[in-house]
């Protein structure tokens, strides 16, 4: 079939819009172009609160475009030694404890996905049971404390080390995008049960790896409150406990320090929020192209 009879078919097939049609596309496009500005506003709002002067800030006159340009609050900010080493801690933090939780998650996914896991059932049961019901807070430290975490950086790595609603939807991927058909051919080639996940299962299932990788690292990367749990040590402080702290210590005052004090915070607010998520709106368009698909693949039938 050439382009010609391509194109006239497309012409026979297509459909006149009426007046109704039109109407429809623009209240769509003005809901869409509503709810655009609603989400991207207050970024940019903290985009140019940043780098503005904190006095117009505190005076309501920053809406849409900076006021007296100053970038005092990231000197400010960058000055501080533990501004860099909480960057340093929440960079291995995320890294390592990332890598800890797929390398549990994808292999837990994928053996709950086989007919022929031995007590495949049981075990779902026993997970789905932690989704609704949780021991609590103080068991949890608990228990940490027995395991030698407690006050221990290390709990900030495999602390929570997998998500079950994260192994379930491993689960629901694999069962969706591994042929029957290529397992027995791996089996009639005689690999394994190792060799055919390492060889065959992980290179097709980029997608939900991406998904995993960015789901648990934003979780490790937001993650400030387990600092607080554990008692760990300041010098071992993630990126955001520091930032929670300088918040904290500069929220209040006496006397003349106290504006002074509102200043800064003011700008300290406002310029952690963007260097703390600066790192997360990088990696996040080099698996941009495999996460819609793994989300979609991945997720509860």
């Amino acid at each position: 079939m050439d382009m010609q009879e391509i194109n006239a078919l497309k012409k026979q097939n297509k459909i006149k819009e009426s007046k109704t049609d039109y109407v429809y596309y623009v209240i769509c496009g003005f809901i869409l172009f509503l709810l655009a500005v609603i989400v991207i506003y207050p970024l940019w709002y903290i985009i140019v609160a940043s780098v503005s002067d904190p006095d117009a800030v505190m005076t309501g006159d920053v809406w849409l475009y900076p006021v007296k340009i100053t970038f005092s609050g990231y000197a400010n900010l960058f000055k501080r030694d533990d501004v860099w080493r909480g960057y340093f801690n929440t960079l291995a933090y995320t890294g390592l404890g990332t890598v800890f939780n797929v390398a549990l998650t994808i292999p837990a996914g994928w053996a709950l996905s086989r007919d022929y896991l031995p007590c495949r059932k049981l075990i779902m049961a026993l997970l789905i049971i932690t989704m609704f019901f949780g021991g609590g807070l103080v068991p949890y430290v608990i228990v940490c404390r027995a395991l030698g975490l407690y006050q221990n950086p290390l709990i900030l790595i495999i602390g929570g080390g997998v998500s079950v609603y994260n192994v379930f939807m491993c689960k629901s991927f694999f069962q969706s995008n591994v042929p029957q058909e290529v397992l027995e051919a791996a089996a009639i080639d005689g690999a394994g049960e190792i060799r055919t996940f390492f060889d065959l299962i992980l290179p097709i299932a980029k997608s939900i790896i991406s998904v995993m990788v960015l789901f648990y690292a934003v979780g490790h990367w937001n993650n400030y409150i387990d600092a607080y749990i554990f008692s760990i040590d300041k010098n071992f402080y993630p990126l955001q406990t520091v930032i929670n702290e300088l918040l904290s210590a500069t929220a209040g005052g006496e006397g003349d320090v106290v504006l002074e004090q509102m200043r800064l915070a003011t700008q300290i607010k406002f310029t952690s929020i963007i260097i703390a998520t600066v790192p997360i709106l990088v990696i996040y368009p080099m698996i941009e192209k495999h996460f819609g698909q793994g989300v979609l693949v991945g997720s509860f039938k």
